[in-house]
């Protein structure tokens, strides 16, 4: 189980599957750097920075999905921890980051959609809003997106969000982590922890 999480009232989270950037996104906030691996899956534990003085953490949760070379079993595993942090520590989760690829998301949603079968990304994120997590899609990597608002409307259908994407920008934030442009995803962020009363925590974001 993970249990290296620092003892702190109040967090956010970053969820998504592996390969998507969400390690490059977090050291972008933190100004810290993490482990980045070119393989998926480097992430296998939470990886928690914190500030004690606000009493605030911010958690990159391991990448779910597929992960070449890691055992289904595992990847299954995996998954399971992750559902058990999100339960146990809901009520403390301010804001939740589900980190998607902008290029494939609508690909890979599309690609596992069966009558048996809901997609990581959108079982995940009607997950979060079912524990009355506020959950904020940050879609990355824009830069390599064409057709953006075509993409961003699809990637909305697929979440059962009603296009177009501009009504929902406390909920979809385009972004490219690794230029540095999280603009949008901050604003969302801000919007989220302002109902929470948390304003002394925009300096993060």
């Amino acid at each position: 189980m993970f249990d290296t999480r620092p003892d702190r009232e109040a967090e956010v989270v970053l969820v998504g599957r592996s390969n998507v950037g969400k390690s490059t996104l977090m050291r972008e906030v933190t100004g810290h750097s993490f482990d980045t691996g070119g393989s998926p899956g480097v992430t296998r534990e939470p990886n928690h920075y914190d500030w004690a003085p606000e009493d605030f953490v911010l958690t990159d949760l391991p990448g779910f999905g597929f992960m070449s070379g890691v055992h289904e079993d595992r990847r299954e595993e995996i998954k399971t921890n992750i559902v058990r942090y999100l339960e146990e520590y809901a009520e403390n989760v301010l804001v939740a980051i589900l980190v998607v690829d902008g290029k494939s998301a609508v690909d890979i949603i599309d690609r596992h959609s069966g009558p048996d079968e809901i997609p990581y990304d959108v079982e995940m994120f009607h997950f979060l809003r079912e524990l009355g997590v506020p959950t904020v899609v940050a879609v990355n990597k824009m830069d390599k997106v064409d057709d953006r608002d075509e993409r961003l409307d699809e990637l909305c259908d697929r979440l059962g969000l009603y296009p177009p994407w501009k009504q929902w920008q406390e909920v979809i934030a385009p972004i490219t982590a690794k230029s540095g442009r999280i603009e949008p995803l901050n604003e969302a962020v801000r919007e989220h922890l302002h109902e929470h009363q948390r304003d002394d925590l925009f300096k993060f974001f």
